[in-house]
């Protein structure tokens, strides 16, 4: 089997929007700012057999704010300046009661049946309590990168990271 690092698309990928300390995805491809070391990460992490996957909640699909061809476009965008393969997104929001919706890990899991991963082997970098949540429920280590939202912080084990980068020198010094 396979090891995977799975990553948070907005805030650990690329920069969100923080509107009134809530954090935004970017609504159009020319909003897309890739973070500083991702690029870079994902070498390191190819080179070293890890298969990088982003699983993501755009639930503004769901609230009618952006459409789903909106975020796949944004989804091929990303994957071409980063050199990542594969994106698995929920579009639901939390009424919606989905498996898929991050802190369930229906992504992850979906992931690793398609990819044909070992989730006890693999890593999952996130910026909110949610994604943690779906790394722990899935079985993975988790790395947490902190921007101090104004939201529940995530449940214990983590490491808590500044970027991608740090994520990555813990993860190879790991493997």
């Amino acid at each position: 089997m396979k090891k995977a690092v799975f990553l948070d698309r907005d805030g650990v990928i690329n920069r969100s929007k923080v509107v009134d300390g809530v954090a935004k995805p970017p609504s159009e491809i020319s909003e897309v700012e890739i973070l500083e070391g991702v690029i870079h990460s994902i070498k390191i992490l190819k080179a070293h057999n890890f298969i990088p996957v982003v699983v993501t909640n755009q639930p503004d699909v769901a609230r009618g704010v952006t459409s789903q061809s909106q975020v796949d476009a944004i989804n091929t965008h990303i994957g071409m300046l980063t050199n990542i393969d594969h994106f698995y997104t929920c579009f639901h929001d939390d009424a919606d009661n989905c498996d898929c919706r991050k802190p369930k890990p229906g992504l992850i899991n979906c992931a690793a049946k398609d990819l044909n991963l070992d989730l006890a082997s693999s890593f999952l970098v996130g910026d909110r309590w949610r994604d943690i949540g779906a790394g722990h429920a899935a079985g993975c280590k988790c790395f947490f990168i902190d921007y101090s939202y104004p939201e529940p912080p995530p449940e214990l084990p983590f490491t808590r990271v500044s970027s991608v980068a740090e994520a990555t020198q813990h993860i190879i010094g790991a493997s």
